[in-house]
This record gives structure tokens, sequence and C-alpha cells, in this order.
């Protein structure tokens, strides 16, 4: 069975050593991927000098190099956010945008380096916006490169208006468990998969298609 690691991102806005509900939901996703023998560790981006951009190393002391190296040893990400106005955190949409390099970048085949990678979601937030969210973030993933699983994604939002975080809510919904252990499950199989059968290079692509006859 091919050993398979996770990288949890956590886009909270706060940096260490503050409280994130993101980092809490984050933690439960890769417990849950260690069920699985799967070996991972989470990042909370804040604490890193990422820099706004589109490529892979925008210079300057930039902290993406380091958290790229990590996302490249690993075959599954999670991105980890909290709900800001309906939306994926600030610092989630910056991640994406640092991922769109990734469409420059491919293997000896001719491959994008991040084919083989499962991605999922996880959201947390006190406001509607959860599936809006996840579908924002898996889009975006899949169309640099990445696979997302059957459920791939799991979510906890508390009762609108009110201001209780995930990480002090009471008992959690057996729903948010369920995602959570689906998401794990899926991902982690998902990803044994393609590290046993990978996608094929664009040229066997074309060769299977054959020419256009327009």
């Amino acid at each position: 069975m091919p050993s398979i690691r996770a990288l949890v991102l956590n886009c909270t806005l706060k940096p260490s050593p503050g409280p994130s509900s993101s980092e809490q939901l984050g933690r439960e996703v890769l417990a849950e991927l260690a069920r699985q023998g799967v070996d991972g560790e989470i990042v909370r981006v804040v604490d890193h000098d990422v820099r706004f951009g589109v490529s892979t190393d925008e210079g300057h002391g930039d902290g993406w190099p380091a958290i790229r190296a990590k996302l490249l040893a690993a075959q599954i990400l999670i991105i980890a956010t909290p709900i800001w106005l309906g939306q994926p955190a600030s610092v989630t949409k910056m991640i994406l945008e640092r991922l769109d390099a990734e469409l420059s970048e491919t293997d000896d085949e001719g491959r994008l380096l991040t084919y083989g990678k499962v991605a999922g979601v996880a959201v947390v937030g006190n406001e509607d916006g959860a599936h809006h969210s996840i579908a924002e973030v898996q889009g975006a993933l899949n169309e640099v490169g990445f696979t997302v699983a059957a459920a791939g994604a799991t979510y906890w939002v508390g009762e609108a208006l009110h201001t209780v975080d995930y990480r002090d809510a009471g008992p959690k919904p057996d729903t948010t468990g369920r995602t959570t252990k689906a998401l794990a499950l899926n991902s982690a199989h998902l990803a044994r998969l393609l590290a046993d059968q990978p996608y094929p290079p664009p040229d066997a692509m074309g060769a299977a298609v054959g020419p256009s006859r327009e």
C-alpha cells in the first residue's frame, strides 16, 4: 500500500497562538486521515510571510516556497477556511492565487505537478455560506490540477446572527462528524488509487483522441 501524506492549510485570519475554529476542524480531518493510515501536518498560513502574487516564488523572503514544498511532498491537500461575509477567507483566496502558478509547472511527461493529488475542503463559520465557499475552493483547486473525491468537504456553521464558534460549541453535530469521516476516507482511498495509476500524460491523451477531422 503506497504511503500517503496530507497537508492541511489553515486559512484563518488569526495568527498563532490565537484560537482558531478552522484549526480545530482541520485537526479533526487529520485525525480521521490518521485512521486511514495517512500521516500529515497543519500549517497556519498567516504565521508565514506569504506574499500576494501568482508565481511559485515572489522573492524578498516570501513564505510560500517552503509551504509549497510541503504541498508537493503530500498527496492530499485540505484547505480549512472560515467564512467571512459569505465568502472563503481572504487568506484562502490568496492561496488559490498562488496555486495558479502550478498551471505552468509540469513533470517530465508534461503533467501538472498537482495531477495525482487529492484536494478537500473544511469550512467553519457562524453565518451562511458554507456550500458557496466549498464550491469556490473546490472549483479552483480542480482547475489547477487537483482531484476532488466524492463527499470531498466537511463544514460546520453556527446559528445565524449568533457568535458561537465551532471551537466553543457544545457537543459537535453528528452530521459534521460524518462528513469529516467521509472526507478522510474517500480522500485517502482516491489518493492511493491515483498513486497506483497516475493520470496519463498529455501526449497519451492526444493519441487516444486521435487527429481532428474538422
